[in-house]
């Protein structure tokens, strides 16, 4: 160590400090300028202090001296700026600077601070305020760390040497500038021999060929970065690489069997899949996608293979039907090949492969099959009973060739208009047809085996009726016509057209002409239109509804068919009051009404009210009618589940004898003996609940329950009678009368009330209180 002596003037403060080498002075001379300069290492104004001291003195940091001060106490050093007194002391005697506390270059790497010199006596500055910067060395205290790891990365199987993997960062927190504590070299530690590592950039590279992922797709590797160029002495620090082998289309599909084998039955329609051939590929993902095709065989055009999505297995789907008394077996020569496929490794081996299919078709019984599914047939309306329309056709398709029945669905021929023979298949007519009622008839045919009924097959006919002229045409609607007071000679007052339910082939025609009654008439007069359509026109003027107030002209249509066929149709004329406009005000019988005064509202008004006292009144009826009802039920209705009565006050302590039905269960004893009590049908109760007086004796009642109780016996659909409960009598008292103490006690009574200790534990009290002792007196509480 060398003392550094700095010297900043000729009456300035001079620095002396203690640092570590690199070592060096430097002289600023205060006569003439000239510098002498040997090693230039340090700046005038810095002090060194060492990182991480743990000694147990202060650490010596530098001296501050100034010229002024000549050694006799009247300067005092004083220190001012960042960790001043906390960190950094000064002795203001002699100037020393010591550090009092450790210090971390990775916390804070320089702290500056303010150096002056002041009299002691009267604390002037006797030298300008300096600045100088106090710089913690350096030491190697820690460790690189890989702040981004643990690592993950993905390298396709196969590659090369060298391939690049991952690039892991190592970071040091010492001092990159001052010596090798932030030098790191990067090793690997485990994932040998398949993986390095390059020493100075972290990257990780492949060093084996040919690593095959369906071998092993997972390596972890262990990386390790030492600082101080990896000499001994440096500090450490590792992560860890997980590196994921990815695929590659390097292995070529192949069918698990060069020969398969499926059945199927002729019945499954078409789309249906018959078979499902499973092929092997170690690769994955995009490249284990498979494509097939069929390269030879006999069902080129009746069977298709495709690849499931999820799978990859090949799906044999049916295109068309299949007869197993045409053909009961089919052969397909299939190959499989990867969809993508990587050129590098062709000479692996070809990517594809072939197999044999061999399908089989098993037999079952069908249902009968008709020549045509769908078929048309016409007949006319004017068809007799009985007429042919036409012929349906099945056949058995199995080898049985069983004889066929035909029928008709009578769902689709409710009103049953068709008949079908049963052998032949002969379509007729069973009732006459109305094309205008129903123009096409949709009927469905079934054809049965006759040796396997539950074989059925079925077809639709669709018998259209054709059309004959048996309609005459007639008004196309029901005409309201008009016919104003001020109407002039040769106007037009309706235009009047005609339908007809008949639809001929060429279109409607009709004709329209007056009636021979109507057509010498000198009111009105008709004129066809010549399309379908005639004109109503006056002959003359002057009409009053006085005079006549309704006409009536007989129109005569006829159509265009072959026969023809007409008819007469009456058109009404109402003589109207009109607007200068034109428009009807009033017409016939109607402005009699509007001139008595009562108008269409007012007749309203008038129904409205006579229709709301009808229903008050018949409301009225009915509320009486209700409360004339008896609230008694009639003797029809069965109330014999439940008699109860509420006139009981209750019986003390044989208030249960209410509910006793020794009485109901024993009617017949009861009657027997003219209502006397009989000891042989009485349930044995303790003493206390038979009645000391006899219970009142109510017949009518007893006589309503008897009848009941025999109706009960005569229905055997009655539930039983146990359930029924009464409430006939209020109690007859206790047998001891009143217990009361203050009216035994004022009275002279003898009477002995020893019998309450037999009557059980409960009374065991009573018989204390009232009870005689062995002298003969009574005792009272």
């Amino acid at each position: 160590i060398t003392i550094l002596r700095l010297s900043m003037g000729c009456s300035g403060l001079s620095f002396n400090s203690v640092p570590l080498p690199p070592v060096g002075t430097y002289q600023r001379s205060c006569e003439g300028g000239a510098h002498h300069r040997q090693r230039r290492s340090w700046v005038w104004n810095q002090f060194f202090v060492l990182e991480e001291y743990t000694g147990d003195e202060p650490l010596y940091v530098g001296k501050l001296h100034s010229d002024v001060d000549k050694g006799e106490g009247q300067v005092k050093y004083v220190l001012n700026g960042q960790g001043a007194t906390s960190i950094f002391t000064i002795d203001e005697n002699t100037g020393d600077i010591h550090a009092t506390k450790r210090l971390d270059r990775e916390e804070q790497a320089y702290y500056t601070l303010r150096a002056q010199a002041r009299n002691r006596e009267n604390n002037l500055p006797v030298e300008p305020e300096s600045e100088f910067v106090i710089k913690v060395q350096d030491i190697n205290d820690n460790e690189p760390k890989f702040l981004n790891g643990p690592y993950s990365a993905r390298v396709p199987e196969m590659s090369p040497v060298g391939t690049s993997v991952v690039t892991v960062v190592a970071t040091d927190a010492d001092d990159p500038t001052y010596g090798n504590s932030a030098r790191v070299i990067y090793s690997i530690l485990e994932g040998q021999p398949y993986f390095s590592v390059e020493p100075k950039t972290g990257v990780v590279k492949t060093a084996l060929p040919n690593m095959d992922r369906e071998a092993r797709d997972q390596y972890l590797l262990v990386i390790q970065a030492k600082d101080m160029v990896g000499q001994m002495g440096g500090l450490s620090g590792t992560t860890s690489v997980m590196v994921t082998l990815t695929d590659v289309n390097d292995n070529p599909p192949h069918f698990s069997r060069k020969s398969y084998q499926f059945s199927m039955s002729e019945s499954l329609p078409v789309a249906s899949v018959v078979a499902k051939i499973k092929t092997l590929d170690s690769d994955v993902g995009p490249n284990a996608e498979m494509e097939y095709r069929i390269v030879d065989g006999d069902g080129l055009g009746l069977f298709r293979i495709t690849p499931d999505r999820d799978t990859q297995e090949g799906h044999i789907t049916l295109q068309k039907g299949l007869d197993f008394e045409t053909k009961s077996s089919y052969t397909l020569r299939v190959e499989v090949s990867n969809r993508n496929i990587d050129l590098r490794f062709l000479s692996l081996g070809p990517f594809s492969d072939t197999a044999t299919v061999r399908l089989i078709v098993e037999n079952v019984d069908e249902p009968p099959v008709f020549s045509l599914p769908l078929s048309k047939m016409l007949i006319s309306e004017a068809a007799k009973v009985g007429t042919t329309i036409g012929t349906v056709s099945a056949h058995d398709p199995d080898s049985t060739n069983s004889p066929i029945r035909y029928s008709i669905d009578r769902n689709t021929d409710l009103e049953r208009f068709f008949n079908i023979d049963a052998t032949t298949g002969v379509i007729s007519t069973a009732k006459p047809l109305d094309r205008e009622v129903n123009a096409i008839h949709n009927i469905t045919i079934f054809a049965m085996e006759s040796l396997h009924p539950l074989q059925v097959g079925k077809c639709i006919i669709l018998i259209t009726v054709m059309d004959i002229n048996d309609n005459a045409p007639v008004f196309a609607i029901e005409y309201e016509t008009y016919l104003c007071e001020s109407a002039r000679p040769g106007q037009v007052i309706e235009t009047i057209s005609a339908m007809d339910r008949d639809e001929p082939q060429s279109g409607h025609r009709f004709f329209f002409s007056l009636t021979a009654e109507a057509a010498g008439n000198l009111n009105f007069t008709l004129r066809d239109n010549k399309d379908n359509t005639a004109s109503v026109l006056t002959m003359r003027g002057g009409f009053q509804r006085h005079d006549q107030t309704m006409y009536r002209l007989p129109v005569l249509i006829m159509d265009g068919g072959s026969p023809a066929l007409s008819s007469t149709n009456t058109l009404s004329i109402r003589v109207c009051d009109c607007d200068p406009d034109g428009a009807p005000q009033s017409c016939g019988s109607e402005a009699s009404m509007l001139s008595a005064g009562l108008s269409t509202g007012a007749l309203i008004a008038i129904l409205a009210c006579i229709l709301t006292l009808l229903v008050l009144v018949l409301l009225i009826v009915t509320m009486r009618r209700r409360k004339k009802e008896p609230l008694i039920l009639d003797e029809e209705r069965d109330v014999r589940e439940n008699i109860v009565r509420y006139d009981d006050e209750g019986g003390g302590e044989e208030d249960t004898e209410a509910f006793d039905m020794v009485a109901l269960r024993n009617l017949k004893l009861v009657r027997e003996s003219g209502g006397k009590t009989r000891r042989d049908v009485t349930p044995e109760v303790p003493s206390l609940f038979l009645s000391s007086r006899p219970p009142p004796d109510n017949g009518i009642f007893r006589d309503f329950i008897w009848d009941r109780l025999k109706e009960a016996d005569a229905d055997a659909s009655a539930p039983p009678y146990d359930s029924l409960q009464t409430y006939a009598f209020e109690g007859s008292g206790s047998v001891a009368e009143s217990l009361s103490s203050l009216d035994s006690l004022s009275t002279d009574s003898e009477q002995n009330y020893d019998y309450l200790s037999d009557w059980g534990p409960r009374f065991k009290k009573l018989a204390d209180l009232y009870g005689h002792s062995d002298d003969g007196n009574l005792f009272a509480s």
